[in-house]
């Protein structure tokens, strides 16, 4: 398709993700917490639906109100596919919400693969067939009510009787929500700012590079993602007990295995940048640095997260509150700034070092309440297994660019990212009785010299 189309694409995703926060103000997490005490979830669920519902509709008139001024942003008559899209992400939200409050987090672990799988499937079959950039819109829709679809079954199969909310049900759910929403503002502050802001900067054509760059940087931080959702319900129904101090364990466990792929991935990705991003055409390699930086950007942020869950898990949504104040600001500043002064270069800087910021102060607020060690030692097994990945994906790449045994750009890639990968989990089973353990006790089978 080339990068242009992506760039209107990514400006409508980018939109709809802060248009979503209005729709969700917090509530997402709030339902999460609520229902995973334990008590009267039926209300708690009716009223998380009419207030999630309620304001799609406000927001749906909004965009259909403005919709010239929205089509003059977007560059795109896109009004109709942005109300879709709106109201597949806040039910999406909402489901998974409940998923989680609901101790179900395997289901939504599954969720998120089938809704992405779903959505490229939709979206390349349209896209051969001809469909461009609607297309990418409808396949993304697809992908979402697929989700949605399955999510919504466990959900009602597993929540109590639904019953008719009271004022105090909706109260306890803003109480909460009005120090939550800024954690939601974060998060797509941290996957859209850039992109929104450099759509006033720069042509679509180096947003759609940008942005495929950063959905490769992305894809590192699921598994930092999937043990935040994992390890919330689990924490959230310790400490409402009373006492913060029994999650320690838990947030030591969080950090070990937050990086977990973030690690090797800046390895490969700055080492291979240049390759993957030729998967997507002549014009996309001169996104490698964006990319490396990016990964930079999504590796604090995968520690970050953890110390924000485990506040919020906490019930202290207030400190988190903080924090996200000091990511929102910092970011909002340094991306106008340095997008002006050094254009898709400065995008990323600005994410990057706005996002390290928030990360002391979460650590601080965490630190100040709990009782735990960083885990230097896990962390710093991770680091040494990837730079060992690192000297022979470099070796291997001199190699082949000297004599071009292989002579064919996803072979390489193939090769040199099996190996990597080998090299790295090996290295870390070998020298991580953490690691082995953990393996052992998830993986299905028994593993040679791995399990007892």
């Amino acid at each position: 398709m080339g990068a242009e189309p992506l760039g209107v694409y990514n400006v409508v995703i980018g939109l709809v993700s802060w248009l979503a926060i209005a729709g969700k103000v917090g509530l997402s997490k709030a339902i999460s917490k609520r229902v995973s005490e334990g008590v009267e979830q039926g209300a708690y669920t009716s009223a998380g639906v009419i207030i999630i519902g309620a304001m799609f509709l406000v927001l749906a008139a909004g965009i259909i109100l403005f919709r010239s001024q929205v089509v003059d942003y977007v560059g795109y008559p896109a009004t109709g596919f942005i109300v879709l899209i709106l109201l597949a992400v806040l039910l999406n939200g909402l489901v998974n919400a409940l998923l989680m409050g609901l101790h179900l987090v395997h289901v939504s672990g599954v969720l998120s693969p089938i809704r992405t799988g779903g959505r490229a499937i939709a979206q390349i079959a349209l896209v051969a067939a001809g469909a461009s950039t609607i297309g990418l819109f409808l396949g993304y829709i697809v992908g979402f009510v697929v989700a949605i679809a399955i999510g919504a079954y466990y959900v009602l199969r597993n929540v109590p009787e639904l019953s008719r909310p009271e004022r105090r049900h909706f109260e306890s759910l803003a109480n909460f929500a009005k120090f939550s929403w800024l954690g939601s503002l974060q998060s797509s502050m941290f996957s859209y700012t850039d992109v929104l802001v450099l759509g006033v900067f720069v042509s679509s054509g180096l947003i759609g590079v940008y942005a495929v760059a950063w959905n490769i940087a992305q894809f590192l931080i699921l598994f930092s993602g999937t043990l935040q959702s994992t390890l919330f319900p689990e924490m959230s129904s310790m400490s409402a007990e009373g006492n913060p101090q029994a999650v320690a364990r838990i947030v030591e466990q969080s950090l070990s295995f937050g990086g977990l792929f973030l690690i090797p991935g800046l390895f490969g990705g700055t080492l291979l940048g240049e390759r993957i991003l030729r998967l997507y055409g002549p014009e996309f390699p001169k996104g490698a640095t964006i990319l490396t930086l990016l990964i930079v950007a999504n590796l604090i942020m995968g520690y970050q997260t953890q110390f924000l869950n485990t506040l919020n898990a906490i019930d202290r949504p207030d400190l988190a509150f903080r924090v996200n104040i000091v990511f929102v600001g910092t970011n909002i500043a340094l991306n106008v700034g340095l997008i002006y002064l050094y254009g898709w270069v400065g995008a990323a800087v600005a994410t990057t070092t706005s996002v390290a910021i928030s990360l002391v102060f979460a650590y601080r607020y965490v630190d100040a309440i709990i009782d735990f060690d960083v885990p230097t030692g896990e962390i710093g097994k991770q680091w040494f297994a990837a730079a060992l990945m690192a000297l022979l994906v470099y070796g291997g790449l001199y190699i082949e660019n000297t004599y071009r045994f292989l002579g064919h750009n996803i072979a390489v890639l193939f090769v040199l990212i099996t190996v990597g990968a080998g090299v790295y989990s090996l290295t870390l089973l070998s020298i991580s009785t953490e690691f082995r353990e953990i393996v052992d006790r998830n993986v299905p089978v028994a593993l040679p010299l791995i399990s007892r």
